[in-house]
Order: C-alpha cells, then structure tokens, then sequence
C-alpha cells in the first residue's frame, strides 16, 4: 500500500490550522475539497485519522501520517535548498518545536536567533511542561523537543542538554511574615512551608510539590497561586504573592541585591535533553547544534 503524499499533507495541514477551513484558506481550495481529501485518504488506508472536533486534532492512526507529511516537507527543503533552487529560501519552512516554559523564557530562543540568521525558517512553538514535550514528538506535532525524557522517543535521537537548578526563594517580607527566615529552627520552618501560599506554574508544576516532600512536608497542604507563564510566576515570587523554585536564570539578580532570600533545603534538579526525529536533515541538526551550544553555555553541567 501506498501513502499519496498530497494527500498526507492535506491532512497535516488541517491538523496545523485547526479547521477545515483554515486549511481550504492555507491551501486556496474549498473547504469541500479539504474534506473530500481527507476521506479519500481515510477509505484509501481504512482508518479514521482525524477527530473532527475544535480543533481538529489527529486520531492515533492519523499522528503517524502527520509525521510523515511533515517529515518529507523537511527533507524536500533540504533537498531544494542542495540544489540551490530559489524555492528553498523564497517561502521559509516552518518547523514545529516543543519547549519547556522556563527554557523558553531564559536561554533557548537566542540559539534559534542564530538559525533564523543562517536558515530560511519560521518556528511554530508548542509550550508545555519538560514532562511532557516528548509526547509531542511520539504525536508527530512536532520534530524536535527539550524535554526530561532521557529515553528516546521511537524513532528519534537524544542529547543531553544540561541541569536547570531550582532553589526555593520568596521576598525578605514574605519569609518574615510567614516564618520562612533562613536559620530559623527547622521545625518551625517545616510548619510555616506547609501553611504559607506557594506559587505554581500550573495543575501539572510538580517542582514545589517535589521540593516540599523533600522537606517531610505533605505538598498538597499549602495554599496555591497558579500562574502559568515563566516570566509572570517569576513576577508574582518577587511581588511576594507566594515562595516557589526559580532557576538562577530568573533569581540571580534579586538574590545578590537582597530582593529574594533563599528558603533552604536541596535544590531540585531537573536534566533536560535535546530529542528529535532521527532523519539525515542539514537544517535539523543545524537547530539541534545551535540549541546544544546554547544550552550548554548557559545550563549546568
């Protein structure tokens, strides 16, 4: 049996957009015909492959179709772009990458800044928790992840990046108000971290509840703040809306100056890797080598 690519990528087109018909607009046909192709390639293989609700999202069966379609746009490309062809660099491709939020906010955008300035390329980012990036890639919704996963996703290769460290810290105020001074009697502090308002990224941030159970603390006690974007849950610590775990990146400064204090106990380390998918593609290793560099000027080692 054979895949008819145009059609594959019909199907990946619609799952980018969302719709059927942001597709038809994307691909300058009717909704109609993107509909009747995507059928057609449903009968032809006799599988469902896209869930049509909003969005529209790939079925289990359509994630490796995706995967294929934008696996043959990438290597078209560096094809065109071997041939010197103007094709290559009049439409810059888009690639799909995943990244965790912290990452994003401090130390990988500049690594893509240098691509961008070499490569014909726009990046369609996907934002999500380290833990979970590398189901992104298994999905086929993007070609390259930071993740936490050390194993490699089937069909993809892994690097290791680096070590984000996480201390936790909150305002001088905050710690004095709640009892969280640094060298208090450390019964005291243990009683005031299980009452005293942490911040969380969201219902999936599991740093501070990793932290406090470090600490012989139950993590469900203290009551949350969710705040789900890096620099704004950075923000609310330093207002002194609640204590949670930054990574030097976002508390360096505010330590040195007395803006933050150190609350104690071991930092959390979380390694992050470089995961991707495993095709002989000039331009992907060239992102995967300026996102390794920069990681590793700026993570720990």
């Amino acid at each position: 049996m054979e895949i008819p690519l145009d059609l594959a990528r019909t199907l990946a087109v619609v799952i980018d957009e969302g719709t059927f018909d942001a597709a038809a607009r994307r691909l300058r046909i009717t909704p109609s015909a993107v509909s009747q192709r995507v059928k057609a390639l449903e009968q032809q293989l006799g599988r469902v492959l896209v869930v049509r609700s909003k969005p529209v999202r790939a079925t289990e069966a359509g994630a490796p179709i995706v995967r294929l379609a934008r696996q043959v746009a990438l290597l078209e490309h560096d094809a065109l772009a071997e041939f010197g062809l103007d094709e290559a660099s009049a439409r810059p491709i888009s690639l799909a990458l995943a990244v965790n939020a912290d990452s994003l906010a401090t130390w990988f955008l500049p690594a893509l800044a240098r691509v961008g300035e070499r490569h014909p390329v726009v990046f369609d980012l996907h934002r999500d928790d380290q833990d979970f990036t590398a189901g992104l890639l298994e999905s086929g919704t993007v070609l390259g992840a930071v993740t936490s996963q050390s194993a490699p996703v089937a069909g993809c290769l892994v690097r290791p990046l680096g070590v984000m460290r996480y201390e936790a810290v909150a305002t001088p105020a905050f710690a004095e108000r709640w009892g969280l001074v640094p060298g208090a009697a450390d019964g005291s502090v243990l009683v005031a971290l299980a009452a005293a308002p942490v911040v969380d990224f969201d219902r999936r941030d599991d740093l501070q509840r990793e932290y406090l159970s470090g600490r012989g603390v139950d993590p469900h006690r203290p009551p949350r703040h969710y705040v789900p974007a890096s620099n704004d849950f950075a923000t609310a610590i330093k207002l002194g809306l609640g204590w949670g775990l930054l990574p030097a990146f976002q508390s360096s400064v505010e330590l040195e100056h007395g803006g933050l204090v150190r609350l104690g106990g071991t930092p959390v380390d979380v390694p992050l890797y470089w995961q991707q998918w495993n095709l002989r593609s000039p331009l992907l290793d060239a992102i995967a080598e300026a996102v390794i560099a920069e990681a590793r000027r700026e993570l720990r080692t």
